[in-house]
């Protein structure tokens, strides 16, 4: 699993501004320009996920209502995509989400799941949960590193995200630790449980990268089909950063950002003049 900081969304955020919409954007805590949560700051680390539920109320009650016009619309990816998930099973912030390439199953490669479950309980129950998960970088990848990258193939947005980190190294991030996987394994277990007699408190479209190598894809189709309220789709020529990838997948999010999100704010301030 690997994290990154808001400044490789501002490409984004502009297309949707060009679309008339105000945009807040913020880093969760341990990511980022966020506060992080163990002294090495390259060390992706987190105890309860339950932490980024409360980085999104604090975001959305003291930034997002106070500074934005209503309505509310959610995009997050990835483990962004997890945390935004599980807390709309609570709480009504938004009109309608879009959740791409969500965490919502992890992928362990060769390692069997019983295998890696009790190497986490024996890792965390003896006080090294801050440990790398083995295999994991140690620091951010950089422009050297894209060749075999999981999350994109287009080079150009590559680099032009490694010379963010050049300027500004203390956004970037290595790889998870033990207790964040542990974390992660909790938070996607929770939505893996939800089912038929569940509901999701908006509207949500849960976006696959077809290419992803990162979040299990087959974990997302079950959500999709289990749970009441949930569209799906599949980018099927995507790695696992959608918003960073060629610019002709970036232009079929678009398309779906436009019927899925901006067909609902056209209705919605249509309704709004006819009222008036």
């Amino acid at each position: 699993m690997l994290f990154r900081s808001m400044e490789r969304y501002f490409e984004t955020m502009r297309d949707f501004q060009a679309r008339g919409f105000a945009v807040a954007g913020f880093d969760w805590r341990g990511q980022g320009g966020s506060q992080r949560l163990h002294e090495d700051r390259y060390r992706g680390h987190v105890t309860d996920f339950k932490d980024f539920e409360e980085d999104l109320r604090a975001v959305m009650t003291g930034a997002v209502h106070a500074n934005c016009p209503a309505p509310f619309y959610g995009v997050a990816h990835s483990t962004g995509g997890n945390i935004v998930l599980n807390n709309i099973r609570r709480h009504r912030w938004f009109s309608r989400v879009i959740a791409l390439a969500p965490l919502i199953g992890l992928r362990y490669g060769a390692w069997p799941r019983p295998v890696v479950a009790l190497l986490v309980f024996l890792v965390t129950a003896m006080g090294q949960g801050w440990l790398f998960l083995p295999g994991q970088m140690k620091r951010p990848m950089g422009a050297a590193d894209f060749p075999g990258n999981p999350l994109t193939l287009d080079r150009q947005r590559w680099l032009r995200d490694s010379r963010i980190l050049d300027s500004a190294p203390h956004l970037g991030l290595g790889g998870p630790t033990f207790s964040w996987l542990r974390a992660a394994r909790r938070a996607t277990a929770a939505l893996q449980k939800m089912g038929r007699g569940d509901e999701l408190l908006s509207p949500a479209m849960v976006v696959e990268a077809g290419l992803d190598p990162v979040v299990d894809g087959e974990a997302i189709r079950r959500f999709a089909k289990n749970v009441p309220n949930v569209a799906y789709v599949e980018i099927e020529e995507a790695l696992h950063e959608i918003l960073s990838e060629r610019t002709a997948i970036r232009r079929q999010f678009l398309a779906l950002f436009d019927s899925y999100i901006g067909a609902d704010a056209d209705a919605r301030a249509e309704h709004s003049l006819e009222v008036a």
